[in-house]
């Protein structure tokens, strides 16, 4: 087992993926684990690979990051084409038969909404709502919260 070990030792050695092993490279290049372990210190194969790995995890964030970039921007460029059809279409109508063009911007705006992270509906106002209502609530006596109950949902108004 008086093998050299060749230069392009670490380069097996990373290639070996879930499989690799100082003792499985041994193996395969005909040496001793010892000889591949003092090589590998030698030569920081294990900071090399941890580095590797860190810039191989970089790559495929980046990609990931610039494939949903592109899907928004694609899903945008649709949203658009159909609000300038409906648009096009709810000018060209009767109002009586412009529901169809009225659905498809509403629809197309939730969505665009939605891509960009804003809420697509009164849901978020309406929820703060409800935790001062409730808070009110918590600060006063039950004869007092019915009272301001009944005026906090006149205030209100209709829910979304």
């Amino acid at each position: 087992m008086a093998r050299k070990i060749p230069e392009d030792a670490v380069v097996q050695y990373v290639s070996m993926g879930v499989e690799r092993s100082y003792q499985a490279l041994a193996d395969e290049l005909g040496v001793t684990k010892r000889a591949v372990t003092k090589l590998a210190a030698r030569e920081n194969w294990s900071e090399r690979l941890s580095k590797i790995e860190q810039d191989a995890r970089d790559k495929c964030d980046k990609r990931l990051v610039e494939t949903l970039e592109e899907m928004d921007e694609r899903h945008m460029r649709l949203l658009k084409a159909v609000q300038g059809k409906a648009v096009q279409a709810l000018k060209s109508m009767p109002i009586g038969s412009a529901m169809e063009a009225a659905r498809a911007i509403d629809m197309t705006i939730k969505q665009e909404r939605l891509i960009r992270g804003e809420p697509t509906d009164r849901a978020a106002v309406t929820v703060e709502e409800t935790i001062r209502r409730e808070y009110q609530n918590w600060m006063v006596g039950e004869d007092e919260a019915d009272d301001h109950e009944s005026k906090a949902d006149q205030q209100a108004g209709p829910v979304l």
